[in-house]
C-alpha cells in the first residue's frame, strides 16, 4: 500500500488543499484491481499577500520573468509548509508518504497556442518535505495536440463509474468541468464556476465569496444579460475544450455592463446573473451529452454529482438542479459526492495524487476522448526527493 498526498489551489486561489491518498491493489478473479481510499484532508487559505501576486501575475505586465521565480519560490514555500502540517495533523512523516503530486498554480493556458504555464518550483518543495514530487501534468498532453485539460476526469472514472447508473460529475472551482463517464469517457470545461462570481462578491462586498449564495439570491435574475454572456464564442465551441482565467474575468464581465441595456443593472442582480451563467453553461451541456448518449442508443442521465467548492453554494445547486431538469426534460438528482464517500473538497487534490502515482507506476493517465489528444501520454515530471 502507498500513500500519495496531491496538492491543489486552483483558479480560485483561495486556499493549499491537501489531499493523501491510500493506494493499493485488490486480486478479483485473477485481475489486479486498484484500490483508493482518501487518508485524509487538510486545507490551508493562501496568504492574503501570496493570493495578490498571484492574482497580479495573471494580467501581464513588466519583469514578468524575474516577479514569476521569485512567486514560484513563495508559492512553493506554502506549498511545503501545508504538506508538513497536514501530514502532522494525521501524525504522519514525511517517510510515510511515496511521492506528492503538486499540480502548480495556473497562470496562463493556451493550448490552441501550444503551451500553459503551471507556476511551481517543484525541487524547492521536495527539498523542504524530503519527498519526491511530481509535476508539470499538462505539457504531454498539449505537446500530443491535446487541451492539457481536464485531467480529472480519469480519476473520476476510477472513482464513480458505475456498471448500472450513468453519471455525469460536475466540478465547480473557479473554472467548471464536466466528466460524463458513458463510452467513451467525455470531459471538458463548461466555463465559468466560482471565478466570476468570486470577483463580483470581492468587488462590491470586499469578502471573498458569497456564501451559501445568500447575495445572489437576494437579487433578480437579467434575463437579457444571462443571454447576452451565453453569447460568447466560448460556449458554443465543440469539445473538447479548456479555459480559464485568460477568458472569464472582471474585464469580460464589463464588456457587457457596458452596453447602455445592462448599464443600470445593480450589483445584486448581477451576482444572481453570475450564478445562472455558471448553472445554465452546465446544465445546457449535460442537456447535450444526453442528447448525443440518446442517439447512440444509450442511457439518459441518472444522477449528477458535484464536486469542488460550488457544491457549498446551495443557492447554485438549487439554480443547477432546476436549470438540468429543464435542458433535459426529465429530473435529474444533484447531489455533493458527500453522498458517495468523498468530500467534494478534497476531489481535485486527490485527483492529482492519483496522477502522480500513474506518473510512477508508469501507466498513461490521459483520456483522448476528453482532451483530444493523438493518444494516452504518462503524464507529469518527476523531482526525486
Amino acid at each position: 500500500m502507498k500513500r500519495i498526498a496531491g496538492v491543489m489551489t486552483g483558479t480560485s486561489m483561495d486556499a493549499v488543499d491537501v489531499a493523501i491518498l491510500e493506494i493499493g491493489e485488490t486480486v478479483t478473479l485473477g485481475q489486479i484491481q486498484p484500490e483508493l481510499s482518501l487518508r485524509g484532508f487538510f486545507s490551508r487559505p493562501i496568504d492574503a499577500a501570496l493570493r495578490e501576486t498571484l492574482m497580479e501575475l495573471q494580467q501581464r505586465s513588466d519583469d514578468e520573468l524575474h516577479r514569476s521565480a521569485l512567486i514560484a519560490n513563495s508559492y512553493a514555500d506554502a506549498v511545503g509548509r501545508t504538506v508538513l502540517e497536514a501530514l502532522a495533523s494525521l501524525n504522519l512523516r514525511s517517510s510515510d508518504l511515496t511521492a506528492l503530486g503538486v499540480h502548480g498554480q495556473t497562470l496562463r493556458h493556451q493550448p490552441r497556442l501550444g503551451y500553459t504555464i503551471q507556476l511551481n518550483a517543484p525541487a524547492r518543495i521536495a527539498e523542504a518535505t524530503g519527498i519526491t514530487v511530481v509535476s508539470d501534468f499538462r505539457s504531454r498532453d498539449i505537446a500530443a495536440g491535446g487541451q492539457g485539460a481536464p485531467l480529472v476526469p480519469a480519476f473520476h472514472q476510477a472513482i464513480f463509474s458505475d456498471p448500472v447508473e450513468q453519471r455525469a460529475i460536475v466540478n465547480i472551482g473557479g473554472i467548471a468541468n464536466i466528466t460524463w463517464l458513458g463510452a467513451p469517457v467525455l470531459g471538458y470545461d463548461t466555463g465559468p464556476g466560482n471565478i466570476l462570481m468570486d470577483g463580483w462578491v470581492q468587488r462590491h462586498l470586499g469578502v471573498d465569496f458569497d456564501h451559501a449564495g445568500s447575495w445572489a439570491a437576494s437579487g433578480q435574475l437579467h434575463k437579457g444579460l444571462l443571454a447576452a454572456m451565453l453569447g460568447d464564442p466560448f460556449f458554443s465551441y465543440a469539445p473538447p475544450k479548456s479555459t480559464g482565467r485568460d477568458l472569464f474575468n472582471s474585464a469580460w464581465i464589463e464588456t457587457f455592463l457596458c452596453q447602455s441595456a445592462f448599464k443600470a443593472i445593480g450589483p445584486a442582480d448581477v451576482q444572481a446573473t453570475l450564478l445562472a451563467l455558471t448553472a445554465s453553461s452546465i446544465a445546457n451541456e449535460i442537456g447535450r451529452l444526453e442528447s448525443q448518449a440518446k442517439k447512440s442508443g444509450r442511457p439518459r442521465c441518472d444522477r449528477v454529482l458535484i464536486c469542488g467548492g460550488g457544491a457549498r453554494n446551495a443557492a447554485l445547486l438549487h439554480s443547477l438542479a432546476q436549470s438540468i431538469n429543464k435542458s433535459t426534460g426529465h429530473p435529474v438528482p444533484v447531489e455533493s459526492t458527500e453522498a458517495l464517500g468523498w468530500p467534494p473538497q478534497a476531489i481535485e487534490a486527490a485527483a492529482f495524487a492519483w496522477l502522480a502515482h500513474q506518473a510512477l507506476s508508469g501507466h498513461a493517465a490521459s483520456i483522448p476522448s476528453v482532451t483530444g489528444a493523438i493518444g494516452p501520454r504518462i503524464l507529469g515530471s518527476i523531482t526525486p526527493a
